[in-house]
């Protein structure tokens, strides 16, 4: 039976404890980092192998472009940050938003070959001036209307190619002041100063896919991050209205203390659909397996609907790639 649990890997070849604990837990998806990456073939190999042992229908990895993009040359292109096709689109938009289609498309259509089919973008999130720079270029742009365009924009170009976007990170990660990888960032920004964060993901809320953010939002909750709390949680669904399929970010970031497990239980009863954990580190895959039970029956659901707004593959890549090229080389 599946089990609301994406899981990291440790290298480059699946080990015979991996494989073993993938069989007996059944998660739901895979996530790579530079660690897994070696030739192409070790990478097919790799995949191959997890999924079937894991019987796994997603396989992330984060590939936005930028800072952020685990596999380059000459697997994959180097793409621009967020920010260079948001410069673009402050000159011209409608250049600015194709260009933001065409990076979408074209990760994808890297990505698929090698077995993987989900990859984490767009971020949607809204810097604002003092915010710590985790997000920084990450972003498309600082106005949530544009966020919203080249985000909704890059969403699309995924699913075109036939792989599952993952919009991130809801309800927004723009306004923190800490990075979630080691502390958990507070947000004492009134409640409608929120609404500017909440807009782009309010815009997207047809995403198939979203991932939380790990921060505490003094105005919703002041006790616990998003990930954890059913009143941010309620209003992602019934306020900004997302209905897709909801992962944690990862479990296993600084911003989140006490016993992981029990993290990991507690977000699937605060709301999330879905447990993500990256390091690959096996005892705390196993105490975190061991505090799920099966897939709910709304997560399924929307893993199934996820799976249905796939578009039907890539189009002529070549050309695809010279069109992005002569819209973003003055400003990549």
């Amino acid at each position: 039976m599946t089990s609301p649990l994406i899981v990291g890997l440790c290298g480059t070849r699946l080990t015979a404890d991996e494989a073993a604990f993938l069989a007996e837990a059944r998660p739901l998806g895979l996530i790579l980092f530079r660690r897994n990456i070696g030739s192409r073939e070790e990478i097919v190999r790799l995949v191959e192998d997890a999924r079937a042992a894991s019987g796994a229908r997603l396989v992330l990895i984060d590939q936005e472009g930028g800072r952020v993009q685990r596999i380059g040359p000459p697997l994959a292109e180097r793409y621009p940050p967020a920010r260079s096709i948001g410069a673009l689109y402050a000159r011209d938009a409608e250049a600015g938003a194709r260009a933001a289609w065409l990076a979408g498309h074209l990760i994808a259509a890297d990505l698929l070959p090698l077995g993987i089919n989900t990859p984490c973008l767009p971020v949607a999130d809204v810097p604002v001036p003092g915010a710590h720079d985790v997000i920084g270029d990450r972003a498309y742009a600082e106005e949530p209307d544009a966020v919203a365009r080249l985000a909704g924009a890059a969403m699309d170009g995924v699913l075109a190619a036939g792989a599952l976007p993952v919009v991130k990170h809801v309800p927004g990660h723009g306004r923190a002041c800490a990075d979630s990888h080691f502390s958990l960032p507070v947000v004492d920004a009134p409640r409608d100063a929120l609404e500017r964060d909440f807009a782009p993901f309010r815009a997207l809320a047809a995403a198939p896919l979203g991932m939380t953010a790990h921060v505490v939002y003094n105005a919703l909750d002041t006790d616990l991050p998003a990930t954890l709390s059913s009143t941010v949680l309620d209003l992602i669904r019934r306020d900004i209205g997302f209905d897709g399929l909801l992962m944690t970010d990862d479990i296993s970031m600084g911003a989140l203390t006490g016993d992981i497990g029990a993290n990991a239980r507690a977000s699937l009863v605060a709301g999330c659909d879905c447990v993500l954990h990256c390091n690959g580190d096996m005892d705390e895959m196993t105490a975190v397996a061991g505090a799920l039970g099966p897939i709910g029956p709304d997560a399924a659901r929307r893993l199934d609907a996820a799976h249905a707004a796939l578009g039907a593959g890539p189009g002529d890549v070549t050309a695809l790639r010279e069109e992005f090229h002569s819209l973003v080389g003055a400003v990549a």
